[in-house]
This record gives C-alpha cells, sequence and structure tokens, in this order.
C-alpha cells in the first residue's frame, strides 16, 4: 500500500504560475512538473494540466483563456450533433493542437528524473465527445439517437489507437480518463447501450498497442457501474470519494487481482487542520480492510492544496505501513 496523488493543475501552483499560463509552455509544464515529482515523489507522474482538452483541441475546439487560477476549459465546440463526429478526419498526434508539445515535455521530464513514472494522458471516447461537442449537446444525443451516438464514440475510439502508438513510439506510457462518462452525470443505463461498447474497443485497443492492460480512471458515482469497468479488461481502478466506498470495496472482494486507488476527499488537501488529512487516512484505512492490492489516492489535487499537507500524509501513511508490518 502506498500514497498516490494525481497531480496536474497543482504543479503549476508549485512555480508560482496559472494553470492555463503552464499549459500553454513547454517549458513551465517541465518546471511544473519536475518540481512536483522532486518535491512528491508521486507515481505515476501524468504530464498536463488540463487534461481533458487535449484531444478535443487536437479536433478543433477552443481551449478559453483564463487568468486566474481555475482549470481551463473548452470554449467553442467544433462539432454541433454526432454527424459531425462522424466526419471528423482522426487527427494527427504529431501535428495537432499541444499533443506533440505534451509528448515532448514528457520525454524531458522522464530523461530528467529517473525512476519517474511518466505517462501520457489518453481521454475516453465520451469525454471527448463531450469537449468537442459540448456536454449538454452529446447528452440530448445520447437520449435521442443512442444507436448514433454509440457509432460515434466508436469512431473517436478508433482514433485514439494512432495517438496511443505514438505515444508508444515516443518511449511513454499511458493513463486512460473517462469521467464524463459516470453517474450522476449519465445515467448507468446510457453508460450500458451507448458508451460501455465504445470504452470497451478504447480499452482493448489501448491495451494492445502497449502490451499491457491500461488503468481505467473514471471519477463519480461508479460503484453503479462498476461490473461494466471490470468487463473492459482493465487491471486498475479507482475507488472514487464520490460514490459508496464502502460498497464499491466490498464489490471489488470478487476482483482481488485488480488494483484499487481508493481516493481521499481532495478539499481536506487545502485545509490547515492536519487532523482532517490524518482522519480521512484513517478512513480510507478502514474501508480498505484486509485487501492487499490497494493505494491511497486523492483524486485530482485541488490547485490551492497545501504542499505540507501533501507530505504529512505520506509519512503519515508510511509509519502506518509500518505499525502494520510489526
Amino acid at each position: 500500500m502506498k500514497f498516490t496523488p494525481a497531480i496536474y493543475e497543482h504543479a503549476a501552483k508549485l512555480i508560482d504560475k496559472t494553470p492555463y499560463e503552464v499549459s500553454r509552455s513547454s517549458e513551465l509544464l517541465f518546471q511544473a512538473h519536475v518540481k512536483a515529482f522532486n518535491t512528491y515523489r508521486h507515481t505515476p507522474v501524468v504530464i498536463g494540466i488540463d487534461i481533458y482538452n487535449l484531444e478535443a483541441e487536437a479536433y478543433g475546439s477552443v481551449v478559453k483563456q483564463v487568468e486566474d487560477n481555475s482549470i481551463p476549459a473548452t470554449e467553442t465546440y467544433v462539432c454541433s450533433n454526432t454527424d459531425d463526429i462522424l466526419s471528423l478526419a482522426h487527427f494527427d498526434p504529431q501535428k495537432a493542437g499541444r499533443i506533440p508539445m505534451i509528448l515532448q515535455v514528457a520525454k524531458e521530464v522522464k530523461n530528467h528524473c529517473p525512476g519517474a513514472d511518466v505517462r501520457i494522458p489518453v481521454s475516453g471516447p465520451f469525454s471527448i465527445a463531450s469537449n468537442i461537442l459540448g456536454f449538454e449537446n452529446l447528452l440530448y444525443d445520447c437520449l435521442l439517437n443512442p444507436d448514433k451516438t454509440r457509432e460515434a464514440l466508436l469512431h473517436l475510439a478508433s482514433g485514439q489507437i494512432r495517438f496511443c502508438q505514438e505515444i508508444i513510439n515516443n518511449g511513454l506510457d499511458i493513463s486512460f480518463f473517462e469521467s464524463a462518462a459516470t453517474p450522476p452525470l449519465i445515467s448507468p443505463e446510457l453508460f450500458k447501450t451507448v458508451e460501455f461498447p465504445a470504452l470497451k474497443e478504447t480499452i482493448k485497443a489501448a491495451g494492445d498497442v502497449v502490451g499491457h492492460p491500461v488503468p481505467c480512471i473514471m471519477g463519480g458515482d461508479t460503484v453503479q457501474i462498476l461490473d461494466l469497468i471490470l468487463q473492459v479488461g482493465t487491471d486498475y481502478v479507482i475507488c472514487p470519494a464520490e460514490t459508496d466506498q464502502a460498497l464499491f470495496m466490498k464489490k471489488m472482494q470478487a476482483y482481488p487481482n485488480v488494483m484499487v486507488r481508493i481516493n481521499m476527499k481532495s478539499h481536506v488537501m487545502a485545509s490547515d487542520d492536519l487532523d482532517l488529512v490524518y482522519g480521512e487516512i484513517d478512513r480510507v484505512l478502514e474501508i480498505a480492510g484486509d485487501r492487499e492490492n490497494y493505494v491511497i489516492g486523492t483524486g485530482a489535487l485541488p490547485f490551492e492544496a497545501r504542499t505540507e499537507n501533501v507530505l504529512a500524509a505520506h509519512n503519515y501513511i508510511e509509519k502506518k505501513i509500518g505499525k502494520s508490518k510489526k
């Protein structure tokens, strides 16, 4: 058992820059993730800030420039309906958007930080669609034209194969994210009938390219769709703080070989009360019970997270491990 905080926009705070500034600069992105790794020694090191915007921007959506410390979000969508998605040519990862920059920075971070498990964020088809079409439009099409929406998602899934291959060609690995497709954002029934076929295809294709199962990172109330998630071929899932974590872990007893990252409530990392941090760790440990294959995570660390809290959490968990081995 170990502590694995998820660090994206929080890396920008470590070099006193905004998430938007860092997301647009190869130099700042390199500095931020190197500083984060040297500070926390976390794994994996996922290179990115606004990780769900990369593919959508590569397809032609426009990300809004923001001056504050919020996470950049899509402002203009390249598609207006699922027919538009079906007509999209798959992007070229060697040229499109910020993807070439992300790949180059990842290689530089890997060379600069021996021992770091450096990965590229790869979005699932529903998350991409929500940022090239808009979530409300996507949900509308899911309800009124589920067959065509499923076809559009499969089209996006097939486009991710080229991206995954380019990642491997650069000597890197993949972290897969698909949090837009989970309850309560969509119903379990829509997940099963519209999203699941494309998700399964993407996970399978990514695993085939990299030569091993890829983690399937999905936030939200995932206990409602956990049985389906475990059918996609992943060997790593997260138990989000937003779901019934006790029930989630009870279900995971049937899958002892799957690694589970049990997420703490990430807001405690911005608190000035360390007792809240320690109490949250104790809560997660109680949920984990006697399971062997698990780690403790945070979800995405908020920009405002206090470095002293993250380091204190790491030390507290290390002490807990030591005590449990005595």
